[in-house]
């Protein structure tokens, strides 16, 4: 009888041991759950789509005026780009100008917007390029006094200088295209359009082949050059706070201007415009002298 029982114990155990393990093959495997990616909200934190719309209306001829396509522009293009987020703030300009931001961040773009929203906002932080925060390179810093010197009358509202080489065929680009520029008026909410103003890139209009960006590609072309002057005249109008209507990046690196800050041209597809947005008139001066180029823009 006891061994009887024994044997029945033991059946029990190995029927018992027999479940569980077919329950632990059978049964579905559970994963941890994947950390929700919150980003795209730390951004639509410090986003305002209706000052991006009446800002960039190349943007809206692109991608209509729905929420959800402005905001997805901003973070994948229009930040990288340049472009501000709201009439208060510039990413580039946030992290640039706040040395703080730049070391505990860096290119947490995410970070940095929720930092802004939460923190940078009420306590004033300088969050765009103007006059008085103006972002300036080394060789800039040591030019100060002679671009101060050759800035119009009236108050400068922006002004940059980039470097180029003057002794090849590309100069004769970047000097025909300045001198266009130079002394151009901009009255109080009139607009402005880079590649009309300095003329069709031929030779009959004074440009020369040198090398151009195509398609990712370095190829040769009439007019190369130019746009580093359309460049420095963006970074001038990114220092005093002006908007671009239009603007787009190269689709290479270029090395004669910060990240963010440089303005392709390509024939009548792609353009460098802005409208006046101060109560005064203003003028664009330019000049290109000995491989100096220096792009002022002064109330007028």
């Amino acid at each position: 009888m006891k061994k009887r029982f024994t044997k029945g114990i033991a059946r029990m155990i190995a029927c018992v041991l027999s479940l569980i393990m077919i329950a632990g093959v059978c049964a579905t495997p559970v994963h941890a759950a994947k950390k929700k990616d919150n980003s795209r909200a730390k951004f639509a934190m410090v986003f305002d789509s209706n000052y991006y719309a009446s800002t960039y209306p190349d943007v809206v001829a692109a991608y209509g005026t729905d929420y959800n396509s402005l905001l997805t522009h901003y973070i994948n293009n229009g930040m990288k780009e340049g472009r501000n987020a709201s009439a208060t703030f510039n990413a580039i300009a946030y992290r640039d100008l706040n040395a703080d931001i730049a070391a505990a961040y860096g290119e947490n773009w995410a970070a940095i917007h929720e930092h802004y929203a939460v923190y940078g906002k009420n306590e004033n932080r300088a969050a765009l390029y103007t006059k008085n925060t103006k972002k300036q390179t080394a060789k800039q810093n040591s030019n100060q006094n002679n671009k101060s010197k050759n800035a119009s009358a009236g108050t400068v509202l922006g002004t940059y200088t980039t470097y180029y080489d003057a002794t090849i065929a590309r100069a004769t680009n970047v000097v025909t295209a300045a001198s266009r520029i130079n002394g151009v008026v901009v009255g109080k909410g009139e607009s402005f359009s880079y590649s009309a103003t300095i003329l069709p890139r031929t030779t009959a209009n004074g440009y020369v082949s040198a090398p151009i960006i195509v398609g990712k590609r370095h190829a040769m072309g009439i007019g190369g050059g130019v746009c580093q002057v359309s460049s420095t005249l963006y970074a001038a109008m990114l220092t005093a706070g002006l908007p671009a209507t239009e603007r787009y990046p190269h689709s290479l690196a270029v090395d004669y201007i910060p990240v963010g800050w440089d303005a392709t041209i390509a024939g009548n597809a792609k353009d460098l415009k802005f409208v006046n947005t101060f109560n005064y008139p203003i003028i664009i001066n330019a000049s290109a002298d000995n491989g100096t180029l220096t792009v002022t823009i002064s109330r007028y």
